[in-house]
């Protein structure tokens, strides 16, 4: 029988959307659900220790965010914002698809820019609106000015009134403390991996949890709801991953080098490797490229996760799909019980989405 959307719904009051990282990364909350007892408790990310042992692995997606929104002006003296998504070599070196606005007044031929920073000419627009872009940059790649101008490209629901103290606070925390900077591919944070700090990653170390590295180009379908009447409806949107050869071996049990559990850091790491693992029986003698299109919603089951590690997501998203399927794999009965776990992580006043608390299931 297929799934009700309206399964995966719920109210989350407005005052729990988290709207600034807590004060130290690992002060933020901890919510840990032991599907074996079936019970949950209450701590704080610096206890993530407690709960890990010698042998387990984290998988974590190392992508880094660009701080991708850039403003601009149309000739007409209109302001623009353009919010790189994608590279497009195919036609030549700074070209992007991005999301331009207002869209409507940018067809294809205009031209917007930055000083003398940058210009954009419009090249082609797909049919959900983005723009296939050709930046001329004087002064270095498109990137390179992202980086030197642009702003963090924010979910929707984080608000933000142009304080000019918010650029650097985002800039270091909507970012993980172990993101690659050579691979800013990613226009959202992988967020469950916001909460780790160099001093609990090196007590991990201490205590032989051991970490394999994904890259996954976390985009904006992150954040779209499901709008169809049922799960199965719904069009998931693709992101592209790479999962090197060494993560791969430690997903097999013939190849891996430790024998405790497959922590997945986030919903992006479950999807690369439940999407690498659809497609293969052993490790691959390269580095594995592709896209994700894998929809994981119950009664799945999961081969290559043991544990996650993730936020509390928003109503009717696929991540929270995902999640009650992780919660009891092979059956639906995940999704009332996450109903009733957020239920309660609502009335404790935890916070959610992008900046708020985490949860571990184990």
């Amino acid at each position: 029988m297929p799934l009700s959307t309206d399964l995966f719904d719920y109210t989350l009051p407005p005052n729990l959307i988290a709207q600034t990282p807590a004060t130290r990364r690992d002060d933020s909350r901890l919510m840990v659900v032991n599907r074996n007892s079936r019970t949950v408790s209450h701590h704080i990310f610096a206890d993530l220790p407690q709960f890990l042992k010698s042998g387990d692995t984290l998988f974590r997606n190392n992508a880094a965010v660009l701080p991708a929104r850039l403003h601009a002006q149309r000739p007409t003296g209109g302001t623009v914002e353009c919010l790189l998504l994608r590279p497009d070599p195919a036609h030549g070196d700074n070209t992007w698809w991005c999301l331009i606005r207002p869209g409507k007044k940018l067809p294809v031929g205009a031209t917007f820019a930055h000083g003398d920073d940058f210009t954009g000419t419009v090249l082609a627009k797909d049919s959900e609106g983005a723009g296939l872009i050709r930046f001329t940059t004087p002064h270095g790649s498109i990137t390179a000015v992202a980086n030197r101008l642009g702003d963090v490209p924010l979910p929707p629901y984080i608000e933000r009134n142009g304080n000019p103290a918010d650029r650097p606070r985002d800039l270091e925390r909507y970012q993980t403390v172990y993101a690659d900077r050579a691979r800013q591919v990613a226009v959202a944070a992988p967020t469950a991996g916001l909460h780790f700090t160099p001093e609990l990653l090196a007590a991990l170390t201490a205590q032989g949890v051991a970490a394999s590295e994904i890259t996954l180009h976390v985009g904006l379908g992150t954040f779209k709801p499901i709008m169809s009447d049922t799960v199965e409806e719904h069009a998931i949107h693709r992101e592209i991953y790479e999962l090197p050869v060494a993560t791969q071996r430690e997903l097999f049990p013939a190849t891996r080098t430790t024998a405790g559990r497959r922590i997945a850091v986030g919903t992006t790491s479950v999807r690369s490797i439940e999407d690498f693992l659809s497609l293969h029986d052993t490790p691959a003698a390269h580095t594995h490229l592709a896209e994700a299109g894998i929809f994981i919603y119950p009664p799945r089951i999961f081969r290559g996760v043991d544990a996650l590690i993730t936020n509390f997501h928003q109503p009717r998203s696929t991540l929270l799909c995902l999640v009650s399927a992780f919660l009891t794999p092979g059956s639906t009965d995940g999704i009332a019980w996450l109903r009733e776990i957020y239920a309660d992580a609502i009335a404790r006043e935890y916070r959610f989405l992008s900046y708020g608390d985490a949860m571990l299931i184990e």
